[in-house]
């Protein structure tokens, strides 16, 4: 394989000795990248970050396919339909689990946490702009090893394609509930794959921002109107008179397991984590300087939305009736359908989008420095398509084998998130603190320094947390939806509608 084979040299050798000599450069060079509340924070940038960046755009100039060409408005759509997703209907089921109080409190808690290390993410990329991906930072922050690379690298890939599962996973339950169980549903699961592979034929994330925009603003509407519905309806979905009216309570209710609650957490913390495909995105910005505007923007969004729709859903459908996604708890089926209906574009575009930055990763690595990377050409065509269609065959596999939403985020989470989320992040502060000010940073800085060192060594903690005990729980309730019969074997035609 040409760009991944260890004995060939690859993009990212080539870039590893100026990776390590820009970690050399000067402590005043850098010193305006420093994350915590210098002047112009946002607004200025180093040279090699301009130059940089400059070349790159001549050098596509020529090119029929151009990739340094979005805006932060594009970017900001991109993520946009990243977040604003499918899994917000996940919210109402994890507060009926932790209790309101405490499910409010993380939703912010962990927003927070996210928009502070995509600033860090943004703040690397800056300081190193020859990056492309998560997987030139992995090498980077470990010291330029080419087994971190490659473990990132599959961690990487493992992460997106199990996004595309999902997906598939999903669209089978949103086709399923359309029709009454029309067909088998692995034949649903497959029909999403083959619109979403077709859906994933364009090159430049510039191509799909547009669908990403409308993406976003179907999906505000869906999550909307199952709010609304949820409100004015008389009874939630499953109702009985021996049951009574929804059960709403401000903490845990006693009895709820630590596999539960971790479980109902890591929902949570999925839904925000998206830091894997930041370096991508900002590869392909005309000014990656601006990157901060599209990332906070969407922070506030998601704290408004995700709070809303999980608490209100929650409150009107309350302990005993919740399902995850929140539509099946949802009574009336016009309701229900319609509010579903408005899902449809996200179901297909944010698997189209993780699966374009996979594509992309593995294109760009056997055609990096070729005619067929920036031109029209039938290999580079043939090879892209090849690529993705091998992706969503994996991620066909995937929503087969795991056939549950609520355990199949939770794995994800607690499996790549502890990386991606929390760890990468931690190590790329420390790492960019140790560049500018050498061996014990934190105590050169005062009050600032320590503060800094605390939080981003509490940040690599949780993803510890995550890594261990959260992958145990994420496990463990898949065993026990299987041994309870929650759910049906692997590869099923059983319905899996709302």
């Amino acid at each position: 394989m040409a760009g991944l084979n260890s004995s060939e040299k690859t993009p990212h050798d080539d870039r590893s000795s100026s990776l390590s000599d820009q970690t050399q450069e000067s402590p005043d060079k850098l010193k305006h990248l420093d994350l915590e509340g210098q002047d112009n924070a946002f607004t200025v940038q180093s040279d090699s970050e301009t130059g940089d960046v400059g070349r790159q755009i001549e050098l596509e100039a020529e090119n029929s396919i151009k990739y340094r060409t979005c805006s932060w408005q594009k970017t900001a759509a991109l993520l946009f339909s990243e977040y604003i997703c499918l899994a917000i209907m996940s919210f109402p089921w994890s507060y009926s689990v932790l209790g309101l109080v405490p499910g409010l409190i993380l939703t912010v808690v962990v927003a927070l946490i996210v928009l502070y290390t995509s600033l860090v993410t943004w703040r690397f990329c800056l300081r190193h702009p020859e990056v492309r991906d998560v997987c030139d930072i992995g090498q980077h922050l470990f010291w330029g090893s080419k087994i971190a690379w490659y473990l990132t690298a599959i961690m990487f890939l493992l992460n997106n394609t199990f996004i595309q599962g999902l997906h598939c996973l999903v669209g089978a339950k949103y086709l399923n509930t359309m029709t009454n169980h029309g067909t088998c549903t692995i034949i649903w699961s497959l029909v999403t794959a083959i619109i979403s592979l077709v859906f994933s034929l364009p090159r430049t994330f510039d191509s799909l921002s547009k669908a990403a925009t409308l993406s976003a603003i179907f999906t505000f509407v869906s999550v909307m109107l199952a709010l609304i519905f949820s409100a004015i309806e008389d009874k939630p979905a499953g109702y009985t008179a021996a049951q009574g009216d929804p059960i709403v309570t401000a903490f845990p209710v006693a009895g709820t397991t630590f596999v539960s609650g971790v479980n109902a957490f890591l929902n949570i913390s999925y839904t925000f984590i998206g830091q894997i495909t930041l370096p991508s995105f900002i590869a392909e910005m005309k000014e990656p300087k601006d990157f901060w505007k599209s990332v906070t923007a969407v922070t506030i969004a998601e704290i408004i939305v995700f709070s809303l729709v999980g608490a209100v859903v929650y409150v009107y459908t309350g302990n005993q009736y919740m399902t995850a996604p929140a539509f099946g708890s949802i009574g009336n089926e016009v309701y229900k359908k319609v509010s579903f209906s408005f899902m449809i574009p996200t179901l297909i575009f944010l698997g189209v989008l993780y699966a374009s930055v996979s594509a992309r990763f593995i294109f760009f690595r056997f055609f990096d420095g070729t005619r067929h990377k920036g031109n029209h050409t039938v290999v580079g065509w043939a090879a892209w398509t090849g690529i993705l269609a091998v992706l969503w065959i994996l991620a066909f596999i995937i929503a087969e084998v795991i056939p549950f939403f609520s355990d199949l985020l939770s794995i994800m989470s607690s499996l790549f998130d502890s990386f991606f989320g929390f760890i990468f992040w931690g190590v790329a502060y420390l790492r960019m603190r140790y560049d500018d000010h050498g061996p014990g940073f934190y105590k050169k800085r005062g009050i600032r320094g320590w503060i800094g060192f605390i939080v981003n060594v509490c940040l690599i903690l949780v993803g510890l947390f995550f890594l261990g005990p959260g992958t145990y729980a994420a496990i463990d309730s898949v065993v026990i939806s299987y041994r309870t019969g929650a759910v049906g074997s692997a590869f099923s035609c059983a319905d899996n509608g709302l």
